[in-house]
Order: structure tokens, then sequence, then C-alpha cells
């Protein structure tokens, strides 16, 4: 049993993350409050404070939460030969990461001032810095470097653009890497 607590503890938090997450994104981040954090999950403000002391430690560890995949999927691209098949397989796992951080985009594009202090977009521009490094290859003509920051970028950009067009968001989010596929295979055709 003494186990107990700390899972309550941990899915508490979760829960609050989640909670938050979802008014951050209906509210604004700038203008949600804890109070309404607190309101909204059915526990009083000093519950809250016992997880979170702000609105802005939720948003980071939120973040975090999100960028784990990325840091699981870097570490693995690590492991891997820098065959085509590889960076087929990066782009495939980013995608779907992305997909499970739409959310999070959302809030950035909003307050990216407030999301700038807390040091988030840094840390995302070093996640996607590093699967960057994991794409290029030494000796690759430059054509085929251009193709290939083209399809990292259709992928990681197209994801924040992907709630304009109408459809299923799986659909989109298929349609989306297909389109970046086409251009990363079309990079390794440039050095043939």
């Amino acid at each position: 049993m003494g186990g107990t607590p700390h899972v309550r503890g941990a899915n508490t938090r979760n829960k609050i993350q989640s909670v938050a997450l979802d008014l951050f994104v209906e509210l604004g981040y700038e203008k949600t409050t804890m109070r309404e954090i607190a309101e909204v999950l059915g526990i009083t403000k000093a519950a809250l404070y016992y997880h979170f002391k702000a609105k802005e430690d939720i948003l980071v560890a939120i973040s975090q939460g999100l960028g784990g995949p990325v840091d699981e999927l870097v570490a693995w691209a690590r492991t891997q030969p820098r065959t085509l098949e590889t960076k087929r397989e990066v782009l495939r796992r980013y995608s779907e990461v992305l997909m499970s951080a739409a959310p999070l985009f959302r809030i950035m594009q909003e307050s990216g001032a407030a999301l700038r202090a807390l040091g988030i977009g840094q840390t995302l521009n070093d996640r996607v810095a590093a699967i960057g490094e994991l794409m290029y290859e030494h000796g690759a003509s430059v054509r085929s470097q251009v193709r290939i920051s083209d399809a990292l970028a259709s992928v990681h950009f197209g994801a924040f653009f992907l709630p304009a067009i109408e459809g299923d968001p799986e659909e989109k989010r298929k349609a989306l890497l297909e389109s970046a596929l086409e251009t990363l295979d079309s990079s390794a055709e440039e050095d043939l």
C-alpha cells in the first residue's frame, strides 16, 4: 500500500495537466486562472497549489510530457543507420507525436511571449534541431539536404496549419506525412 499515494499523486498531476490544457486551449493561456482550473477539477485552490505553484508550472509539465516522445524518438534514431528507411520512420513517428501535441501548438501560437519566458519554445527548437541533425548526411548534396529540410519542415509546421483544413484529423495528418515522404524520397534521388 506504500505506493498508493504516489500513484494517486501522479494521477492527480496528470488530471490537473489535462484539465488545464483543455482550459488553456478553450479560454487562452493568459486568461485561464488557477481558480478556474481548481473549479473544473472540483478541488480547492490549496490542493491545486500542492501539486503546482503556478499555471506556468503546469504548462512546463505539459510541455515536458509531450516532449518525452520526441526525446525517445531522437534516442531511437541515434541507434539506427542513416538510411532512407530510417529517415522515413523518423518522419512517420514525428508526425504521430506532433498530432498528440496539437493543443500545445495552438497555445504556442496564441501565447508565444509567455512560452518564450518559460523556455518552452527553445526546448521545442532544440528537439526539432536534434531531429534535423539525424536526418542529414555528410557529403550529401545541398539540394538533397534542402529537400530533407523541406520534408521535416512540412511535417513540423504543417501540424500548426492542419486545424484550418476541413476533414478528419488523422486523414489530414496522413496526407501531410505522405507529401513529406515524397519530398524525402526525392532527396535520395538527388544523390543518385
